[in-house]
């Protein structure tokens, strides 16, 4: 049973012509319309997971902090920016976390996380007593750190800094750096083994992409790769009593690009100029607008160059 927005997408059949744009369309407006929460958050984010947290956080930061109730949660639960709920923010000392995880690349993150974080540091000022923003004194604010743990299929670097400035120009006022760590099984193998939950986590998720490979069910690869984990899991109590939510967040993450891929496939396959150059481009650019892809790798899908692509979806103004 896929999530709602999939299985439409993959059972939709007829005539080319009309359920191919059909198809698209959804996609285009389908894709993680839901607002679910993320695995990552489901784990990292969650308060009663404080020590996992924690343990994050020190691994990331080569730290040694003991004291899980020394993270307080800023997650703005009903902020969605891009389409997309925001996973995980939270205060330790005098430093701001953002947590991000993504299983596509996504080069407009450094946006994304400075549009969130002016809304947590926003309630900060109007929450804190310590902060006095009419003051002739300078005020001190917690110091951000913006980390995005990449775990896509695309082959990417152990560590990449996305700046801001690279969307906005040299000559910007504004600027905002996220570190973009890989974590999938295998890459940075340091961070992971200082983080028992995050390196178990990894394991899970390639699990998941291995059993998915033999099988043309995702449910089916899910329920293996849970039964399967080793019995020592820090997170094997946590996500078994919790399969079915777990299951469904998976579900709707994983399938996200493979379904994408499949809708692309068939367009070449049914006809070159009605099913893709028609269909696909349009929710292309959606996808763009949105944010999930960046305008190089729509071109990149739609086989067209970036100007081509500009022109024929009418993002060139």
């Amino acid at each position: 049973m896929l999530a709602s927005g999939v299985s439409d997408i993959i059972e939709t059949k007829g005539n080319m012509s009309d359920n191919k744009k059909r198809k698209f369309r959804i996609i285009s407006k389908g894709v993680n319309r839901e607002y679910k929460d993320r695995l990552f958050k489901f784990i990292f984010g969650n308060p009663a997971n404080k020590e996992w947290t924690l343990s994050l956080y020190n691994a990331v930061n080569s730290s040694s902090y003991t004291n899980p109730d020394d993270i307080k949660f800023t997650t703005i639960e009903e902020a969605v920016y891009m389409n997309m709920k925001n996973d995980v923010s939270f205060l330790i000392t005098d430093q701001m976390n953002f947590y991000e995880q993504q299983a596509s690349f996504n080069p407009n993150m450094p946006m994304r996380f400075f549009i969130y974080g002016g809304m947590v540091y926003s309630k900060y000022i109007e929450t804190s007593k310590s902060y006095h923003r009419f003051s002739t004194k300078l005020q001190k604010a917690p110091t951000p750190k913006c980390v995005c743990f990449y775990n896509g299929t695309s082959k990417k670097e152990d560590k990449i800094v996305l700046k801001l400035s690279d969307a906005l120009g040299p000559e910007s006022d504004f600027e905002a750096e996220v570190t973009m760590i890989n974590v999938n099984y295998g890459h940075n193998s340091e961070i992971l083994k200082a983080c028992k939950p995050l390196e178990e986590y990894s394991y899970f998720v390639d699990k998941v992409r291995t059993y998915q490979k033999s099988t043309d069910e995702l449910e089916t690869a899910l329920d293996k790769a849970l039964d399967e984990l080793p019995d020592d899991f820090l997170i094997k109590p946590f996500l078994t009593a919790n399969r079915a939510e777990v299951k469904i967040m998976c579900i709707t993450e994983y399938d996200e690009e493979r379904t994408l891929n499949e809708a692309c496939e068939e367009a070449y396959d049914e006809g070159h100029e009605d099913g893709y150059e028609e269909g696909a481009v349009s929710a292309f650019a959606g996808l763009v607008k949105d944010g999930i892809l960046s305008l190089a790798e729509a071109a990149r899908r739609a086989n067209m160059t970036e100007s081509e692509f500009e022109l024929k979806s009418g993002l060139n103004p």
